[in-house]
């Protein structure tokens, strides 16, 4: 019984935790956006590889099928790294924007350049590369839960306003039918990504494929 009730407990939290990633990303830049920059998470592992000259430490960022090519780019890195000051910083920036294409490649995201160091990053990556940093979620959590109420309730009160309306004329059934439309689209993906989470978590990628065809709906 205890193991069950923990299994619920880590499932709800999961859901939470998807429920509040997608209401904090619903209108922000493209995701991983920090994996792009300079100081991002991928060149800094970057760096280290080259330093060791031991490509082990960057492999974890790109799928399988890239390994070859990143493996060639590396190698090259290296022998041109030993031909001065210019060629070396060339060459990193070779490696460094090969790793990132390819690692956006395997998200199925495009490659747009490499961005500067200090570039500002969207507050939900901020918070959650600092709750990783710091060893727990709780400030997290705490904001993202507000944010994503907030979401919520601007959306339904919206909604609901204008459903008082609606049968007043034809503009205003056309006014409550957006409001509709914005409100169950913005719940229905928070659900779709929340659960994506969960499934994924404990039963494995497979376990998540349902939830693809769950933005079917056509308003």
């Amino acid at each position: 019984m205890k193991a069950n009730r923990s299994q619920q407990a880590n499932r709800s939290k999961l859901i939470a935790a998807g429920i509040f990633a997608t209401a904090w990303l619903w209108a922000a830049t493209p995701a991983f956006a920090h994996c792009d920059t300079l100081d991002g998470p991928v060149v800094t592992d970057a760096k280290i590889a080259l330093e060791k000259k031991d490509i082990a430490p960057v492999l974890k960022w790109i799928k399988p099928e890239h390994e070859a090519e990143l493996k060639s780019a590396f190698t090259q890195t290296l022998a041109v790294r030993t031909q001065g000051k210019d060629a070396r910083e060339l060459a990193d920036q070779f490696f460094f924007e090969t790793l990132v294409r390819v690692h956006r490649a395997g998200e199925g995201a495009p490659y747009t350049g490499l961005k500067p160091a200090g570039a500002k990053l969207d507050p939900a990556i901020e918070a959650a590369d600092h709750a990783l940093e710091r060893g727990e979620a709780s400030t997290l959590i705490k904001a993202m839960t507000e944010e994503v109420a907030a979401g919520i309730r601007q959306r339904f009160s919206e909604a609901i306003e204008k459903k008082k309306h609606a049968e007043h004329s034809v503009e205003a059934g056309r006014e409550f039918v957006a409001a509709y439309v914005e409100f169950v689209h913005y719940v229905e993906s928070l659900h779709t990504t929340a659960t994506r989470a969960a499934a994924t978590h404990e039963h494995g990628e497979a376990a998540a494929q349902p939830a693809k065809a769950a933005h079917e709906h056509n308003y």
